[in-house]
C-alpha cells in the first residue's frame, strides 16, 4: 500500500492506553482515537452546537 497523509496525529497520550486527537487533512475535521489493548473507537469532536470541530492551528503554527 501507499503512503496515505490524510489523517496527522495532533496531539497524544499515554503508552498503554493511548488517547490520540487525528485531523483529517481533506475536510479539516478532529477526531478522537482511544485504545486500550486489543479495544479501541474513534469518534469525531464536536462543538458546542453539536457540528464536528474543525482544526484551527494556533499562532504561528502552520
Amino acid at each position: 500500500m501507499g503512503k496515505n497523509d490524510r489523517f496527522q496525529i495532533i496531539y497524544t497520550q499515554g503508552v498503554a492506553d493511548i488517547t490520540r486527537i487525528l485531523l483529517d487533512t481533506e475536510t479539516g475535521v478532529l477526531y478522537l482515537e482511544m485504545a486500550s489493548g486489543y479495544a479501541g473507537g474513534i469518534t469525531p469532536l464536536l462543538d458546542a452546537d453539536g457540528k464536528p470541530m474543525k482544526w484551527a492551528p494556533r499562532e504561528g503554527q502552520a
